[in-house]
């Protein structure tokens, strides 16, 4: 029975250290009600290459809505987030400078009513991950391949293997017959 309740108790601290501080603000009375985000920001695309443009949108804000977007963490600065095609969602777009660095940014959305905050992560990639190039080619390990950039080369190198696999049959079947080496 003890050893239950120490397990029960052990189990309950674990819980308690890993919830999330908007978990534990969302359910304590006393903790006002912007400490919990409405919703989250969604970041379209979610990873985009230095110089491309990236759309914000949310249904957090209730309606009438309109929000003010801030993507400085990248350095794009301040966006309006307006009213889109969907009820009760603001969009906006930002452009991603040329010289951001790679790596996740946080991109926070505030409303204009009340004091409602939500925020999205943006990835800073060199290189689209929609438009990544495929290799070509042989690999250049050294050891060759089955049709290497060089016939000749190709060429000689079966033409040694058949040479020595001969030579090597020769010297078997003359140790079968007994004829010495």
């Amino acid at each position: 029975m003890r050893r239950t309740a120490r397990l029960l108790a052990g189990t309950a601290l674990a819980v308690a250290a890993t919830a999330p501080a908007h978990a534990v603000a969302a359910t304590d009375p006393a903790a006002p009600l912007t400490a919990a985000p409405a919703g989250p920001l969604e970041i379209r695309p979610a990873t985009v290459t230095p110089g491309g443009e990236v759309t914000a949108s949310t249904a957090a804000c209730g309606s009438p809505a309109a929000a003010t977007g801030d993507a400085g963490a990248v350095g794009a600065g301040t966006f309006p987030l307006a009213p889109g095609t969907g009820e009760g969602r603001v969009t906006g777009r930002f452009r991603v400078p040329p010289s951001a660095q790679p790596g996740t940014y946080e991109i926070v959305a505030r409303c204009a009513e009340g004091d409602r905050q939500v925020a999205g992560d943006l990835v800073v990639a060199l290189s689209a991950a929609h438009g990544q190039v495929q290799p070509r080619g042989s690999v250049k390990t050294g050891v060759g391949g089955g049709l290497g950039p060089d016939p000749v080369q190709t060429t000689a190198g079966v033409a040694a293997l058949a040479v020595a696999a001969a030579g090597g049959t020769w010297l078997l079947h003359r140790r079968a017959r007994g004829d010495g080496i």
